[in-house]
């Protein structure tokens, strides 16, 4: 009797360690997945990316002329280029606000970013889900604008990402671009989609793509905006990304690239860029 007492209680504890084992294993497998990409940009878009709480990135995006702007600007190196310096705060781990200042048209962006879902390594969640918004003000003198409201602008985006494995990760995003003002034949509302992704060739270095594609921007051809293709490299450790590339946009802000982008990849309207980021954990 007291050795089937014992070996029902040592049955009743594997069981348990079994139990807890799987529960332990579970658990593990539910936590949130890797980040799809290193940094908040896939070049020319917001990625999916949120840091944890207290987190401050220091952002930079530089954008040389046209390659083929002229005969003396050396590739565009000594053509006008774009600059934006920004900063973003993670006040929660799923939410970020950031601040931003661009040369061209003295723009002023306001922008948040807000985690929706995060993919499980489990796969019980198979993808990642963010939304990205900003409030921008065009800082020029007044007598570019016949009202104070003529300065903003907004932009609203919806982030779907998937870190397929240790190599390769990709998004897709849906937005909403408006100016309070624009040229006469065109509209105020812009639908917009984007595919861009990564691929790791080495612990430190990655192949970027980015392509964006604008839906309906005026009545007008000669207005239209053109898609954005953008392709280059990453190098990234825990703390920086640094991505060097080249894409047809000089916009930065992403409202910008989307409506008011004139330059055709394909016809050879092509530019050199790069984009710097450094975070700091407090």
């Amino acid at each position: 009797m007291k050795s089937s007492r014992i070996l029902c209680f040592a049955l009743l504890l594997f069981h348990l360690g079994l139990f807890s084992q799987k529960k332990a294993k579970d658990s593990i497998e539910d936590k949130p997945a890797r980040p799809a990409f290193e940094s908040s940009f896939i070049i020319d878009n917001p990625s999916n990316v949120l840091f944890r709480k207290n987190t401050l990135e220091v952002q930079m995006s530089h954008r040389f002329g046209l390659i083929n702007g002229g005969t003396n600007d050396m590739l565009g190196f000594w053509g006008p280029s774009n600059i934006r310096m920004g900063i973003a705060y993670s006040i929660h781990d799923r939410v970020t606000l950031g601040f931003g200042t661009t040369k061209f048209d003295r723009l002023q962006d306001f922008n948040w970013k807000v985690g929706l879902l995060n993919q499980t390594r489990s796969d019980r969640i198979p993808v990642s889900v963010s939304y990205y918004g900003n409030f921008t003000i065009d800082a020029r003198r007044r007598e570019n604008f016949i009202v104070d409201q003529h300065r903003y602008s907004y932009f609203n985006q919806i982030i779907i990402a998937r870190r397929f494995n240790s190599k390769l990760s990709m998004q897709l995003t849906s937005s909403l671009s408006h100016f309070n003002l624009v040229q006469d034949g065109m509209k105020n509302d812009l639908f917009a989609a984007s595919f861009g992704g990564r691929y790791k060739i080495s612990d430190q270095t990655s192949i970027m793509w980015d392509y964006s594609q604008p839906f309906t921007s005026s009545w007008r051809e000669d207005l239209r905006s053109e898609p954005t293709f953008s392709f280059g490299f990453e190098i990234a450790t825990s703390a920086h990304a640094f991505t060097l590339f080249i894409s047809n946009a000089n916009g930065i802000v992403p409202q910008q690239n989307y409506m008011k982008n004139t330059n055709d990849f394909w016809g050879g309207d092509i530019l050199f860029g790069f984009n710097i980021t450094r975070n700091y954990n407090f």
